[in-house]
This record gives structure tokens, sequence and C-alpha cells, in this order.
């Protein structure tokens, strides 16, 4: 990679890319031809409030992160911008009101595109082809296009839906837990197990764990215990095989029907591995024989930073949506 006094020599412009999520700020500067030039990570999340996704404590995460990732970079002129954030369809109003004129007055970026995570997610696993990506963490939604458009299904949360995500596989396992716990049918001695090693008696569960703001993540952190007890429990295989039908359903509603189209998994929810990516797999053959599964190139960041590179050097080649993706350009330097 091209060193930063190279990059100041040449005076050229540069792009600023960021991921926004429930674990932090993430942002690279760079430029389109010498690529990611400098990164700083933040794990405190921006807030969400009244309005949506706070855009005051937005800029206030990120200001002093951009100033040093320049100052690592070198004299990069930051032409344009592309912010990814969790949550930006559903609760994105201030953000697009106020995001694209904040960061021209403190940064001078003239061209900012601000897009939900997914978007992200799908660019960083599939770049710009047609297809379908699951993105599953401690949620889950799925997003496809065409490229003429874009569709999304489930991501409505851990209360509404996230179906298959790791909140929606941890809170089934803690079920079977308590089923077991009370003798109900549909219990699991070995899940029950489990939980009680990681959570102390289960009885207390409902106590600890309703008050927390942070439910979904702490859910999700049982997901792999439900996976590790799959090979030998039939209550455990069972979640993950509903898990993976409902990963399959997601993404099935928004994969384009030509023969060209892809499927990718991408996020953290990928790492239980072989438990749960053996049965997706085999539910996506069933729901979409037609798509060709393929391994995820790269996770959101490298999506913002892809999308980030091609906006600082003309328009994007993606399409516009006006909740999922919207671009904002500004006249002056």
């Amino acid at each position: 990679m091209t060193g930063a006094s190279e990059v100041s020599a040449s005076g050229g412009s540069g792009f600023l890319a960021v991921d926004s999520g429930g674990s932090g700020l993430r942002v690279v500067v760079g430029t389109a031809e010498h690529g990611p030039l400098a990164r700083r990570a933040s794990d405190e999340p921006v807030r969400t409030g009244d309005r949506g996704i706070d855009p005051g404590h937005f800029m206030a995460r990120l200001v002093p992160l951009v100033r040093a990732v320049t100052a690592e970079a070198g004299a990069v002129r930051l032409t344009a911008a592309v912010v990814g954030a969790a949550g930006l369809a559903s609760l994105g109003a201030g953000l697009r009101a106020e995001l694209p004129g904040a960061l021209a007055r403190e940064f001078g970026v003239r061209r900012v595109a601000l897009a939900a995570d997914a978007v992200t997610a799908y660019v960083g696993a599939l770049g710009r082809r047609p297809g379908a990506v699951i993105a599953g963490g401690t949620g889950l939604i799925a997003i496809g296009t065409d490229l003429a458009g874009w569709r999304r299904a489930d991501g409505w949360g851990h209360l509404l839906g996230d179906c298959g995500g790791g909140a929606w596989i941890g809170r089934a396992g803690l079920e079977a837990a308590l089923r077991a716990h009370d003798g109900r049918e549909g219990g699991s001695a070995r899940l029950l197990a489990c939980a009680e090693d990681v959570f102390g008696p289960v009885a207390g569960l409902p106590g600890a764990l309703y008050p927390r703001p942070d439910r979904p993540a702490v859910l999700a952190s049982f997901a792999p215990r439900v996976a590790a007890c799959a090979d030998e429990d039939p209550v455990a295989a069972g979640i993950l095989r509903a898990a993976a039908r409902h990963m399959a359903d997601s993404a099935a509603a928004v994969c384009p029907s030509g023969g060209a189209s892809r499927v990718a998994v991408t996020g953290g929810l990928s790492k239980i591995g072989d438990p749960l990516l053996a049965l997706l797999g085999e539910e996506l053959a069933k729901r979409l024989p037609h798509a060709r599964r393929v391994p995820a190139e790269g996770d959101p960041l490298y999506g913002s930073v892809r999308m980030a590179a091609e906006l600082s050097t003309g328009p994007l080649t993606l399409p516009d949506d006006e909740t999922m993706l919207s671009v904002t350009t500004r006249s002056g330097d």
C-alpha cells in the first residue's frame, strides 16, 4: 500500500467510509487510487432517542475518530463519505436531515451517501452484482437487488422479528431450558444445564434479563451454546433447523429470480459454523435452486469502503432508495 507521504505529495482527493452499529463506530480514510490508508474504531455505539439515531451524538463520536485517522493518512482532501448505519431505514430521519451538512462543515465533504447497514453488508459481500445477502448477527435481515431497486425482509428487531438471528436462537434455547425446568413438553435437559452454567439458576433468569438494555445481545450470547449441543440434543438441532428455514425464507423473499443471482451470508452469526451453515445450505438449495451460493467477499465496513471509493470518483452505480440508500451532493469546493 502506498504510504501517506506519497499521497500527501500527490494532493489527491479521498474518501471517508463509516460503519455504525451496535458495537460502535469504525472509520476508514483512503483514496480510490491507493485504497484504505488508515482506520480507527470506537466501541461506544451511537445513541437512539426520540428522533431515532441521534445526529448530534453521531457527530460527537465521529469527529475525533476522523481527525485522528486523517492525521495518520496524511493530507488527503476528503470529497466523499459513505455512512452505513444500523437502523437507518427505520430510525434515520435525523441523520438524513443533518449529517450531510455536518460532514460538509466539519470536513469539507461534498458528496455523502447514507446507507442502511444491510446495503453496506450487501456491497461488502457481493459488490455490484444481483442477488441476496443474509446479514445475521444478534439480529437478522435479508436484502436483495436486481440492480434496479432494493428489497428487504425481516430486520424488525428481537421483539417483532429477526427470525433465525442470534437473539432468536438464544431465546429459543433458553425457552427450551425453562420448559425442561418446568417439566413441560419440548424441554431440553442439556440446554437447561448450559443455561444454568452461563446464567445461574434459571428461575432467576427473567429478573436478571428483562431490566437489561442489552437484552438482544444477552440472548444472542447463548446461541453458540445451542449450536454446541446440536450434535447430541434433538431440541437444539431443531432450533438450528428452524433458524435455517427462517433465514432461507427471508433470502427467498428478496432474491431476484434471474439465473445470475448469487446468495451470500455475512455477519457474526456465521461464526457458529457448520451446525447452522450446513442446514442453511440445505434450506437455500430448496428455496433458491436458481441462485448460486458464494462466500461473502467482505464485511459491512468493506462495503462502505467500496462505495466510498466509487463515490469519490463519480456517481454510485447502485439504486437509490428513500430509506435504504440516499446520496446528497452539495455545491462548493
